[in-house]
């Protein structure tokens, strides 16, 4: 596991160690879950936009001769 230096403001850090206790936790956890969060959902957009195209490149619907308006996509 590697190890990571970052500079945070002395009140910002105060108030996270303060909350992260509140949940029974540390902010090193804190900030280890959301870089994993983090990093994975990139990921995850990534593969999502990838299976979204090729299900676009597949799909047998089209528009058709009806032309829309602004009026019948959002009805006010």
């Amino acid at each position: 596991m590697a190890n990571l230096t970052i500079v945070v403001p002395d009140d910002v850090l105060k108030r996270a160690r303060m909350r992260a206790l509140e949940q029974g936790t540390s902010v090193n956890a804190v900030l280890r879950d959301y870089l994993g969060h983090y990093a994975g959902t990139a990921a995850r957009r990534e593969r999502a936009v990838d299976r979204l195209l090729r299900m676009s490149e597949r799909a047998q619907s089209r528009r058709g001769a009806r032309k829309w308006t602004r009026d019948d996509l959002h009805e006010r």
